[in-house]
């Protein structure tokens, strides 16, 4: 059914009895609204639709099976609910390659506004050729089938209303040939029956506020942790990072703001990554932040995984764009078709550029703060080059620096491996990866990849040099490019956090915090003369002056207008690694006191001896906190031989390494037999899903006790021939 006076016609022949109404083209509800209150011949009664299409995740090799739902404007569609009804996982909005393939809209039809389908109707279903029809699942809002309101649609363009009620809705899907699934669903039981989260269990001292969605309530205006990090992991986490001015909440949802402490740990990561790709001869670049449709669709497999977060900028001032422009959610079409202009000649390569840039990745229900944010900062490196070993040779380079950054600066120690071909990145051959632990949750987190593309992106973008060991010629062979990719963002700052923080605040490992010493005055009463306040105030900003000149960050505290007990609680807050106090005695004595903000030691220190003593104790904490952090990790990451030890050791916050047969139908059942709604061992969380266990990479180093044998050690999972040992766990 390609036009509308024939779909007018088949309504008519359902019950329709009034001609479409004629308006403005319209680009949303709010606009439908808006069109149809100046228009006339309107029914007295009527509401508004949407109708949204999804698509499950599934293999490529599998035909599209799209989700048409149909719903009230008011109604609120959870993609989770959704796909319980139908028994489908991991829905999301489908991209514009899906419309176009199964319903056959065209862009600028009208039919279709990006990834937001306020357009599209339930009526494009009469244009799903037959190979399609029978993989389309219809869900309509039972809202829409009860009472006498005339039910809204675009028949198929956005400058024209139908008004239909609900039984010639019903008829006219039932005369869709072909079409096999349609389910009715209560969205408003569905939300009605929704568990309330129970709130974590707390100190007997803490009260409940009556202002429940308050930051007060979270204890934000309160000076302190008031959430221990035991009792509720997620809100201990977001007092940590807010109440040591890491972060600031900003007025767009999902966007925060990078405070002073914050940036300079990014600042101390830059640093020491530049440093690193400076000497393997990468260049530092900047390409702008907006994006044509036309070039970020041309390479459809590789956007489709970033479709429903991509942001568009649709206006200038009160014009709208003649094209809307897309803000990156990552760089390779971006950069791509400009290194096919770059490199003629097998003599440009390699080609190496990294570029510092912030990113935008739109589509998420939860942000958390570091780890899914709106936008947030990060480095992606793209290179070039004649071979596949020159590419695979910097892609394990670049791992190791992201290991490196994590060990070395952070104290966070990781895993290096490879991803599997399901977790790989879209487009890649190959994804390497540095994977670490939260104890506390018993969750692996990515920290960083480094991705062998191969070919594929330069045959997309025709990126393609002439072969030197072809004859002279106009007809001289051509040789596509093999390419890398690699990218690490703030999400670090979030592993670290999470990892060494405590229930006094945030712990910063030394090399990364901008303050490394603070020094406080103690002993001060009343009884305290003038000239002992200034000689103790002096001695504070000679230790200060001292340590600066040997490269220590310190700052003395010589707030009057705060106690000693304050200011220790405020750079314990603020996770400043080491405090020295000086008092009276200490004066008299020739010593101060340290204390380490990680193990609150306290040491007596000669004054003569701090320019030696206090750098020493700082490499000391950090190489502690390191090995503190790995023994940990170390004891969780379980082998485990058979499936049922696998459960088990997940619920006991470890990851497991398990011989596995790397088959993704394989990796799909690991992940839905270890779900924990599917066990039935905790209540879901909202803010932390009881997602199953994914494959978090294949590791390099493999465990030699015991050994994968070929052809005999089976995968615990299929009982299929196992390749090498996998880890999975339950994840961030």
């Amino acid at each position: 059914m390609a036009d509308t006076s024939a779909l007018v016609s088949k309504l008519s022949s359902l019950g329709l009895k009034d001609s479409p109404v004629e308006h403005v083209a319209v680009e949303n509800n709010e606009q439908w609204a808006e069109a149809l209150a100046t228009a006339s011949g309107l029914p007295s009664n009527y509401v508004l639709t949407k109708t949204l299409v999804f698509k499950p995740k599934q293999p490529k090799s599998e035909p599209i099976a799209p989700i048409v739902v149909v719903i009230k404007e008011t109604t609120t569609a959870s993609s989770k609910a959704i796909g319980t009804e139908l028994k489908l996982k991991d829905l999301r909005l489908a991209n514009e390659d899906v419309l176009k393939d199964v319903f056959q809209t065209a862009r600028g039809s009208g039919t279709y506004e990006r990834y937001m389908s306020h357009q599209f109707s339930p009526f494009a279903l009469g244009q799903v050729p037959q190979e399609h029809i029978g993989n389309v699942r219809v869900v309509i809002d039972k809202a829409l089938l009860t009472g006498d309101a005339q039910i809204a649609f675009h028949p198929l363009n956005s400058s024209q209303t139908v008004f239909v009620d609900s039984a010639a809705l019903k008829a006219y899907i039932a005369s869709v040939e072909g079409l096999q699934h349609v389910v009715e669903m209560d969205f408003t039981a569905e939300a009605a029956a929704a568990p309330v989260p129970k709130p974590a269990a707390k100190p007997a001292a803490k009260k409940s506020s009556a202002a429940a969605k308050t930051e007060d309530t979270a204890g934000l205006n309160k000076l302190g942790i008031q959430t221990p990090k035991s009792v509720d992991f997620s809100e201990w986490y977001t007092e940590v990072v807010l109440k040591s001015e890491l972060l600031s909440r900003y007025d767009v949802s999902g966007c925060y703001i990078v405070r002073p402490r914050a940036y300079f740990v990014w600042q101390q990561i830059q640093e020491f990554f530049d440093a690193g790709i400076k000497g393997m001869g990468v260049k530092n670049c900047y390409f702008p932040m907006f994006v044509s449709s036309q070039v970020l669709e041309r390479e459809k497999d590789h956007i489709e995984g970033f479709a429903p977060e991509v942001a568009w900028v649709t206006r200038a001032g009160s014009k709208e764009l003649n094209e809307p422009l897309a803000i990156r959610p990552t760089s390779e079409t971006v950069m791509y078709p400009y290194f096919g202009d770059w490199i003629r000649s097998h003599r440009d390569l390699p080609l190496r550029l990294n570029q510092w840039c912030s990113v935008v990745r739109w589509e998420f229900k939860n942000p958390q703060p570091f780890l899914r944010t709106r936008e947030f900062l990060w480095q992606e490196g793209h290179c070039a080059y004649f071979g596949k070993e020159q590419a695979m040779r910097e892609t394990l380079e670049v791992l190791t620096l992201y290991r490196r950054v994590y060990e070395e600066l952070l104290a966070v120690p990781v895993i290096e491996g490879e991803k599997s071909e399901k977790e790989k990145f879209a487009g890649g051959v190959t994804t390497t990866t540095v994977e670490g632990f939260i104890p506390d949750t018993g969750r692996g987190i990515q920290g960083g990849t480094s991705h062998y593309l191969g070919q594929n992106f330069s045959k997309m973008f025709n990126v393609v040099v002439e072969d030197p060991a072809s004859e002279a010629g106009a007809d001289r062979a051509k040789l596509y490019v093999h390419q890398a990719s690699w990218g690490l963002s703030t999400r670090t700052i979030g592993v670290m956090v999470m990892l060494h923080s405590d229930d006094k605040g945030l712990v910063l490992p030394p090399r990364v915090a901008e303050t490394q010493v603070i020094i406080v005055p103690c002993g001060v009463n009343a009884k305290t003369t003038s000239e002992q306040r200034a000689a103790i105030n002096d001695a504070c900003l000679s230790v200060e002056a001292r340590l600066r000149i040997v490269g220590v960050r310190a700052e003395a505290d010589l707030r009057d207008d705060k106690t000693p007990a304050f200011k220790f609680n405020h750079w314990e807050l603020r996770g400043v690694p080491i405090r020295i106090e000086i008092g009276p005695k200490d004066l008299e004595s020739h010593i101060v006191t340290t204390i380490r903000r990680d193990t609150g030691a306290r040491d007596a220190v000669q004054t003569d001896a701090l320019e030696t003593t206090v750098p020493l104790m700082m490499v000391t904490m950090q190489a502690e906190m390191l090995a503190r952090a790995r023994k940990i990790m170390d004891e969780r990451v379980k082998i485990v031989l058979e499936w049922a030890d696998f459960v088990p050791a997940l619920n006991s916050k470890c990851l497991a390494l398990i011989p596995w047969c790397e088959r993704e139908v394989c990796e799909e059942q690991i992940k839905k037999r270890s779900t924990r709604d599917v066990m039935a061992d905790e209540p879901e969380n909202e803010r932390e899903p009881s997602m199953g266990a994914k494959s978090l990479c294949l590791p390099y180093k493999q465990p030699e006790n015991p050994p994968i044998v070929p052809g005999q050690t089976k995968c615990i999972q299929c009982g299929e021939d196992a390749k090498r040992y996998a880890l999975f766990g339950r994840s961030y």
